[in-house]
């Protein structure tokens, strides 16, 4: 089945903003930093709290234009919105009780495999090769660069307690979990002619209402000085919710599991602001781990030589190719508008 024509240039846009959203969240362990008394339950809520009930708040007339739509896909929406609820606890736990660098790993790191895994259980979808060199290059890359942090961490702090770690590693596996069930929820919901602001709107705004009560337990520090109100009105409003408007922009355009491995970008840029902002020191390893995220990122966002010969011969952007895993059904259709 061929696919509509400019699918090669849109899924390019969408692995842009999908970049542009990484980014983002990338600046959101920096930014704890100057916040050292907020508890990671209190970070998650406020961050994906707050910024869910904004993107609801902006796409609300979507929302309501779609309403029959996003019913008959309650299923659907519920399972994500769960999903937003949960993962923002899991992320910052997993960070505060097995450090920064492995909380990290295990979290994004298992993200593409656990978005990979539901797409061929679910949808029926194959893993391509390219997908999976981008992937393994990614997340080698993600482990080197989380190692040489943790052991840098290790020399100078003498490390956590293993029991503290193995939570952390499994709360890390929870979110990675619930990150690619989220991403798949919203990809699906984009996928049947749901606007990617109605369908990031109704899974975020429900899954920040979840959030609220741990906000309401939780936050009082937030408001006890004006430098933790500004971080926390930083996480809500630029990470979370520029972020994942952004990142519904991205998931009109390519899978799940595509927009799971771009985001491996993430533990990427935070190392490297910890070194510019925060003043750590990076080791040579952590480097080359930042090397193979950026290798990864090009085999996914390059288009392979025969794509090319494709493209010069029909004079446009090709038909066919995709970066992530290959499709078996009708592709998506741009409904980012």
């Amino acid at each position: 089945m061929r696919r509509p024509a400019g699918h090669g240039r849109s899924a390019g846009t969408g692995a842009l903003c999908v970049l542009a959203a990484s980014v983002l969240w990338g600046t959101t362990g920096t930014a704890a930093t100057f916040a050292p008394e907020v508890g990671p339950l209190a970070i998650g809520a406020v961050a994906m709290g707050l910024g869910g009930l904004l993107q609801a708040l902006l796409a609300a007339p979507r929302i309501a234009r779609h309403a029959a739509r996003l019913r008959d896909q309650r299923g659907t929406v519920l399972l994500g919105a769960a999903s937003v609820g949960v993962y923002p606890l899991a992320f910052y736990s997993s960070m505060h009780l097995a450090g920064v660098a492995v909380g990290t790993v295990v979290s994004i790191g298992a993200a593409p495999l656990a978005s990979a895994l539901i797409e061929r259980v679910v949808d029926g979808r194959r893993l391509t090769r390219r997908w999976m060199l981008a992937a393994s290059l990614g997340l080698f890359g993600t482990v080197l660069l989380c190692v040489a942090e943790a052991t840098h961490a290790a020399d100078d702090a003498g490390g956590a307690s293993v029991a503290a770690t193995v939570l952390g590693v499994g709360l890390g596996l929870v979110a990675a979990t619930t990150y690619a069930l989220y991403s798949w929820a919203a990809h699906r919901l984009i996928s049947r002619d749901i606007p990617s602001r109605a369908a990031m709107g109704a899974v975020f705004g429900l899954g920040g209402l979840l959030l609220l009560p741990v906000l309401a337990v939780t936050g009082a520090p937030l408001v006890s000085s004006w430098s933790n109100a500004a971080v926390g009105a930083y996480m809500a409003l630029v990470p979370m919710f520029v972020g994942y408007v952004l990142f519904g922009w991205g998931l009109a355009h390519v899978l799940a599991s595509t927009a799971t491995t771009l985001s491996l970008l993430e533990p990427a840029v935070a190392a490297v602001l910890a070194v510019l902002v925060v003043g750590e020191r990076l080791p040579a390893a952590g480097w080359a781990g930042i090397a193979l995220v950026i290798a990864c990122l090009a085999v996914l966002t390059t288009p392979a030589p025969a794509v090319r010969r494709r493209q010069r011969r029909s004079g446009g952007p090709d038909q066919s190719g995709d970066a992530g895993p290959a499709r078996q059904g009708d592709p998506v259709r741009s409904s980012a508008a």
